[in-house]
């Protein structure tokens, strides 16, 4: 268990990858859609009825919400405790119950083991960035070893 003066706590891992991709690819895809929308005339237009519309903008939420879920999963270490969020759902775990912390080659995220046998994904911290996530699982690996 980290010290209360342990110096850099709090200490939050975001993953860099996801967000990145998240804000390229969303601003991407509403432009696309907006061009195509602007370059019908005005009969084409006309033509789409309301549940159409509805359905558009019901999909264009929806990928928005999947993006903001996973944009905004962090694992936060405190003096405390480890907050982690994935997507809309918070976990906070006492040291104590936290055992171990992995992310074998090719694995999505890291993975939390905790003191009652289970796991918890720790979606923050993203293979998908490399070296910056693996040294996120060093650091997080030190403070547990505490």
């Amino acid at each position: 268990m980290p010290a209360a003066s342990e110096p850099g706590l709090p200490r939050t891992w975001r993953p860099l990858g996801v967000r990145v991709a998240g804000i390229v690819f969303g601003g991407l895809l509403v432009v696309v859609c907006a061009a195509a929308w602007f370059s019908f005339d005005a009969e084409t237009r006309a033509r789409f009825t309301v549940f159409q519309r509805g359905t558009i903008v019901f999909l264009g939420l929806l990928f928005f919400s999947v993006g903001y879920a996973m944009a905004r999963s962090r694992v936060v270490a405190a003096a405390d405790r480890l907050v982690v969020v994935n997507g809309y759902r918070r976990h906070d775990y006492e040291w104590a119950e936290v055992v171990a912390v992995h992310m074998p080659p090719g694995a999505p995220w890291a993975v939390l083991d905790l003191a009652d046998g289970t796991s918890q994904p720790a979606m923050g911290i993203q293979g998908s960035d490399g070296g910056r996530a693996r040294a996120a699982v060093v650091e997080l690996r030190t403070l547990i070893d505490r």
